[in-house]
């Protein structure tokens, strides 16, 4: 049986819709015309003339409405600018079109919106698609919900202790990973102890756990628009599940070592890297076997998908790699000791956490020598190219922007996230939100 299954019957809705826009506006001289059918509703809401009005006319209704209102921003612009805006979203919905972001934070010095204090070192960060909260999760095994506009502590899932698990309704190892779907209904989380426990976002109360993996879980996504949720763990397998149905669906291997890393960059696919294989893989929906690529030396620990066709990794040599999703199974460019060398042993610093704003060309890197560090992909000229350090003392155990770009929420700890190799007693142990709103 495939990895991935079909697309979920949402995604469907989605392309026939988007066939339906592509209709109308072929013929948009010819039926938009009508002042009878653009009654001025809101673009949201879809009047019924009649009560056997098919599904197929209210799908049209909706888009004449819609193009009726790009038109109406875009009359300024001539009329080209409304296929282009057409060509765009439909470009963006499929992660296909990249924006060029990453030159309004140049050199640009983000203010500390809040300061989260945690009792232990955090792990795993997720912020929601409606920018008005995140989780974080920590090696105390605890899970809060912070609001961004509030700044606050809303909600709190408390560790429990080793032994406890039949009673405890939480986690009782340390929480490494957290995946939040895109519209913030269902909340991942898995912890060293093998499990994966899937919650209400909203009231974080336990609807599943999740057994089948027999290493700790690093890494969780919901795959885009879906209620589809992939898992990555120590023990080398990746599975997909299916929240809506709160059941398995399969098990794929490929990595010769433990899958450190999980990231989706569209609908259709997500990528992995494997540790000491020094290898990624990018698994897509319709095929029953991941496309491998090929590192070299160190181990690949944390991975993100930068576009559609480009994915930055990073490893324990402190170099950050970008791969593209296409024949070549090598990196395109290697950017060394991307963090600096450690002063005690001339290594490079270990690259702990990526992230980037989907499709664009920002990515942002977490280490331990006292940066965050953000970056411009240029594909062109093949480099990614420092465009701003932000002063932070610790462990950069996960990085996350929102989707806007307005916000970077760090997970700070003194200790890395997998283990406790080092100690930073200066670090606190905190969740750092940055804002850019006031960038341009």
């Amino acid at each position: 049986m495939p990895f991935f299954l079909k697309k979920s019957a949402s995604l469907k809705r989605n392309k026939d819709e988007s066939e339906n826009i592509s209709k109308i506006k072929r013929k948009k001289d010819e039926e938009i015309s009508s002042d009878e059918d653009l009654s001025g509703n809101d673009i949201g809401y879809v009047e019924s003339s009649s009560e056997e009005e098919t599904e197929q006319e209210r799908k049209l209704k909706f888009a004449k409405k819609y193009i009726e209102k790009i038109r109406e921003e875009e009359q300024e612009k001539g009329e080209d600018a409304i296929s282009q805006r057409l060509r765009e979203e439909a470009l963006d919905q499929q992660g296909k079109f990249i924006k060029e972001k990453a030159n309004e934070y140049e050199n640009a010095i983000p203010e500390i919106v809040a300061v989260f204090r945690q009792p232990a070192s955090i792990t795993a960060i997720v912020v929601s698609s409606s920018e008005k909260f995140f989780f974080s999760a920590s090696k105390n095994c605890s899970i809060v919900k912070w609001s961004i506009e509030e700044k606050r502590k809303l909600k709190f899932i408390p560790g429990g202790k080793k032994g406890t698990e039949g009673t405890h309704c939480g986690h009782t190892a340390h929480v490494l990973s957290l995946a939040l779907s895109s519209d913030d209904k269902y909340l991942a989380s898995g912890c060293r102890n093998n499990i994966i426990h899937i919650w209400d976002a909203d009231t974080l109360e336990l609807l599943k756990t999740f057994k089948g993996h027999k290493g700790a879980i690093t890494g969780l996504v919901f795959l885009k628009g879906s209620h589809e949720l992939v898992s990555a763990s120590d023990d080398k397998l990746v599975k997909l599940w299916n929240v809506d149905e709160m059941c398995y669906i399969d098990t794929i291997g490929g990595h010769e070592e433990g899958v450190t890393g999980l990231d989706s960059f569209s609908t259709e696919s997500a990528i992995t890297c494997g540790g000491r294989d020094n290898s990624v893989r990018v698994w897509k929906i319709v095929e029953d076997r991941p496309v491998a690529y090929k590192g070299s030396g160190a181990s690949l620990d944390c991975i993100t998908g930068s576009s559609f066709r480009t994915f930055i990794s990073g490893g324990d040599d402190g170099a950050l790699l970008a791969w593209a999703n296409e024949e070549k199974k090598k990196p395109m460019f290697r950017v060394p000791m991307a963090h600096g060398a450690d002063p005690e042993t001339n290594l490079g610093n270990w690259i702990i956490s990526l992230t980037t704003l989907p499709n664009t060309d920002l990515v942002a890197s977490g280490s331990k020598d006292g940066f965050i560090r953000l970056w411009k992909r240029d594909d062109n000229k093949h480099s990614l190219v420092l465009i701003s350090r932000i002063p932070v003392i610790g462990f950069v155990n996960s990085l996350k922007f929102s989707l806007s770009g307005n916000y970077l929420v760090a997970g700070i700890g003194q200790e890395h996230r997998l283990g406790r190799w080092w100690r930073m007693k200066e670090a606190k142990n905190s969740i750092v939100l940055y804002s850019w709103k006031n960038k341009s």
